[in-house]
């Protein structure tokens, strides 16, 4: 994809640059699964920290939409990363059509979301806040949807619900996507399962111990971190 030379593209681009480590240039590709037949194949990417990546997006989160979309364009892991926390930002706006721009404008772009960094750091902002008083039938649509990362995007969202004390649709997001074939939705859904159950850990244990027999390993092991190692040890037994 041909990257966009446009000048306050081009000035943010070297702004990551001038951050770049050598050590976490070489580090990323590996630890990002970016080889080939990994879920990140092909990505490239600058070395640059996530701190690092804020403290440029909150230098440029006046920018325009089009210019993220640009960004979104890029063949950079943290160019992109860099747009999606500029979003975050915009969406803090108290702004009702600005915020429905930003979600359309992310779903729109989820192919390029394409990693579970930049699914994780993004979505609960973006899609979950923004969701939280309407309906929340497009999460099921992406959870349904054939794209790795639509599915992602469809449970972390949940997490904003999950701290305004809604758990309905963590649980049946759950349920939906119990037997998907990615390690990456066990330890999404694993991991958002795990802070409903901070929530209510009664209807937590519940639900695993109705369902402990068919739920994935590493889901299972995410899911029940924090409850004591007798209850862990009763909830890892199968039936």
């Amino acid at each position: 994809m041909t990257e966009s030379i446009s000048p306050t593209m081009k000035m943010i681009i070297e702004e990551l640059q001038a951050l770049s480590n050598a050590e976490k240039r070489e580090v990323f590709p590996r630890f990002f699964k970016a080889g080939k037949g990994e879920y990140g194949e092909g990505d490239l990417f600058l070395g640059v920290t996530v701190p690092n990546i804020r403290t440029v997006a909150k230098q440029h989160k006046d920018i325009s939409l089009d210019v993220i979309r640009e960004l979104m364009l890029s063949k950079w892991h943290e160019v992109r990363l860099c747009a999606l926390l500029v979003m975050v930002e915009k969406s803090k706006k108290k702004d009702e059509t600005l915020r429905k721009q930003l979600f359309d404008l992310y779903l729109a772009m989820s192919e390029r979301i394409n990693n579970w960094d930049l699914v994780d750091l993004s979505c609960r902002f973006i899609v979950g806040e923004y969701l939280l008083d309407k309906s929340h039938e497009r999460l099921y649509q992406l959870a349904q949807s054939q794209l790795l990362w639509d599915n992602r995007i469809a449970i972390v969202s949940t997490y904003a619900f999950i701290r305004k004390g809604q758990l309905e649709d963590t649980y049946a997001l759950s349920d939906l996507m119990m037997h998907h074939p990615h390690d990456l939705m066990h330890k999404a859904i694993g991991w958002m399962l795990r802070e409903a159950g901070k929530r209510n850990p009664e209807r937590l244990y519940a639900y695993i111990m109705e369902r402990r027999a068919d739920m994935p390993r590493t889901m299972l092991r995410y899911a029940i971190e924090k409850f004591s190692p007798k209850e862990r040890a009763i909830l890892m037994k199968r039936m």
